[in-house]
């Protein structure tokens, strides 16, 4: 099933989108009563999914605009860095990197860090350039990961139940901000720089630990790779953050970027005003997003 968050007609709305994303339901119109965000759906969603099966003829998804689907989530997405090896070994030798130790071509365990709500925006907004900021733009094609099951100390072994579905992210980064302050909140955090959907799908139609990761730059193929690959895989994750942080419903984590980011060339291929970004993922999706001023 896919869901989306849908401006329409001046008003936001949560969704149910047709596999060919040409209609829509609204979830106040299958489920009566329902006048919740995403977030709440996805906490309703397992006594409610029997009535989200639509019976109708939709909406036209062209009447609306879609949003980030977890455009107010309650907590900071939760992102992952160098979790890809060719990507941990393009950012260490980048000279960006002041997180890693000496001689590490991969972390010893998962790298973790936050970027606010108010960083992100849906497919097709402009990404804000920042000028007079910062120099010095990166994209970062990722899976997003959605908590529908809330636990604390989450074994591995059972993380994936936990997992409501899967939508797109792209870890936009000011690379000169990254380095700059070492810890990464600021330069991954401007207002903007968190591109998310268009949808999130769910677990039971995406193998979220087997599918490809794609990203083209002015239509540019830039970056793929599959999940497959990633060093700390989906229940790694899980288990890591859940230790001794309770994950809630609505929860998003950022999986990682694999190689080919903007400082993985020689010298630096970074973002201006006008390039577009677009990133697919295998079953889940397009999102697309232009640079602005």
């Amino acid at each position: 099933m896919r869901i989306a968050t849908i401006l329409q007609n001046g008003r936001k709305t949560v969704a149910v989108v047709s596999a060919d994303a040409a209609t829509f339901w609204p979830v106040s119109g299958l489920v009566p009563g329902f006048a919740g965000d995403m977030v709440e759906l996805v906490q309703q969603f397992d006594s409610i999914r029997d009535r989200l099966e639509p019976v109708t003829p939709g909406l036209p998804l062209a009447d609306g605009a879609l949003l980030a689907p977890l455009d107010q989530p309650r907590r900071n997405v939760f992102c992952v860095g160098k979790n890809y090896y060719e990507h941990a070994a393009e950012f260490q030798k980048s000279g960006f990197d002041h997180s890693a130790k000496d001689g590490e071509h991969a972390p010893e365990a998962p790298v973790v860090f936050t970027k606010p709500a108010s960083a992100i925006i849906g497919p097709g907004a402009t990404i804000p350039r920042h000028a007079g900021v910062t120099n010095q733009l990166d994209y970062e094609a990722e899976l997003g990961v959605v908590i529908g099951l809330a636990g604390r100390g989450i074994r591995k072994a059972d993380a994936m139940r936990h997992v409501f579905g899967y939508t797109i992210i792209n870890d936009f980064t000011a690379r000169d901000l990254q380095k700059l302050h070492r810890q990464w909140f600021i330069g991954k955090s401007l207002d903007g720089f968190c591109p998310m959907g268009p949808y999130i799908v769910t677990a039971d139609e995406v193998d979220g630990q087997n599918v490809d990761v794609r990203c083209w730059v002015n239509g540019e193929l830039r970056q793929h790779a599959n999940t497959r690959q990633l060093i700390f895989d989906i229940p790694t994750l899980i288990e890591t953050l859940s230790a001794g942080i309770e994950l809630q419903p609505g929860d998003v984590i950022a999986t990682g970027t694999p190689a080919g980011v903007g400082i993985g060339f020689n010298p630096p291929r970074f973002l201006d005003t006008g390039d577009v970004i677009r990133i697919e993922i295998e079953g889940v999706g397009t999102l697309e997003n232009r640079v602005g001023t």
